[in-house]
């Protein structure tokens, strides 16, 4: 979420202006919700331990998090943008997909559109937006990420090839820390490098998703800007007050956790047939494992076997749990053909 929460506080607490801020808990097992600017040049980031964040940087102030504010302000954003077009993929409370290919104010560029709700967004809300313009939605989430914060970048599909050819390889989407590593092991640190790579190669080392890579150096992103998102799964996860390792303890977690999913999936009406455990040890290492059935799992008596048969993978003898996540994936979805788009898509972030 970049530093929306804390740009939002440092807005309605003048106090807080030019200082160190963190949205989250100081708390010993708190963690970091959002950083500031001026607490990011301390480098406290967001999803930090509370307590290396004040390691790194003593003078932090932490607020606690204001979401229905949050919200509201997101929707607020939104409006400005449903006032160009009503393409608009959300990814977050502080990100989105914009197409605006045809556009309610008939300007013909991207660019101007961008810096006309910059600018409405500075006027109305006190906040600061960075856009990127490009053709499709890698490269426009890249170039929204190129000149933080209060940035405009536009990536022309004539500059396309040779920008990517400079991108560090961890700018790719899908590649963490781990990716990066093995990326690294085979010599790929840059676009350049990674377009070298065959596809078969990629497949080889990264699955499925090497395809993604490989069209990803190339500049080619066919996803189309979904005003509609289907929803692709439902989850959720508990920080415990105090890492466990004791067999009795996770799997009463494990039992709470799983009751709270069924609740959610009752709620939704949701089915699907994969079943995910998501597991943060102590040292904030983290795991998932999955298992996918032909039955939907919808029912207790089906997925607390199922998160028990998935737990006896973990050794959490030697790694104290910190966090226990399940969640319910992979809905049958009816196959529906889409028509022909002309795609400009561009992404807000990092209200600040």
């Amino acid at each position: 979420m970049d530093a929306f929460y804390a740009s939002v506080e440092q807005r309605d607490h003048p106090e807080l202006r030019g200082k160190p801020v963190a949205v989250g808990y100081a708390e010993e097992r708190g963690v970091v919700a959002a950083a500031s600017y001026e607490a990011r040049r301390f480098g406290v980031r967001s999803a930090m331990p509370s307590t290396k964040a004040k390691r790194l940087c003593p003078q932090l102030i932490f607020v606690p998090g204001r979401m229905e504010v949050y919200k509201d302000i997101s929707r607020q954003i939104h409006e400005i943008f449903h006032e160009y077009t009503d393409i608009i993929e959300p990814l977050s409370l502080d990100e989105a997909f914009l197409d605006v290919t045809e556009n309610k104010s008939g300007i013909p560029l991207a660019v101007d559109i961008a810096r006309e709700i910059k600018r409405k967004i500075r006027e109305e809300l006190n906040l600061v937006a960075s856009a990127g313009v490009s053709y499709n939605k890698f490269l426009a989430k890249i170039a929204s990420d190129y000149r933080k914060p209060d940035g405009l970048c536009t990536i022309h599909p004539d500059q396309a090839l040779d920008f990517i050819a400079h991108l560090p390889i961890e700018s790719f989407w899908g590649v963490g820390p781990v990716t990066a590593k093995k990326m690294h092991s085979l010599g790929i640190h840059n676009g350049e490098q990674l377009r070298a790579c065959s596809q078969a190669t990629l497949l080889r080392e990264f699955g499925k998703v090497g395809s993604l890579y490989y069209d990803c150096a190339r500049g080619i992103d066919l996803r189309p800007v979904e005003s509609v998102r289907i929803r692709k799964s439902i989850g959720c996860e508990h920080t415990l007050e105090k890492d466990i390792s004791q067999r009795s303890s996770v799997i009463i977690e494990l039992y709470h956790t799983a009751v709270e999913l069924v609740g959610r999936l009752e709620h939704k009406d949701f089915r699907g047939n994969t079943l995910t455990l998501k597991i943060k040890f102590h040292d904030f290492n983290q795991i998932t494992r999955s298992i996918t059935q032909s039955k939907e799992l919808i029912t207790l008596d089906v997925i607390l076997p199922l998160a028990k048969q998935l737990l006896k993978e973990v050794d959490y003898e030697h790694h104290p749990i910190r966090l226990i996540g399940l969640s319910v994936s992979n809905p049958r979805e009816e196959t529906e053909e889409k028509g022909v788009w002309e795609q400009l898509s561009f992404e807000f972030s990092d209200w600040k």
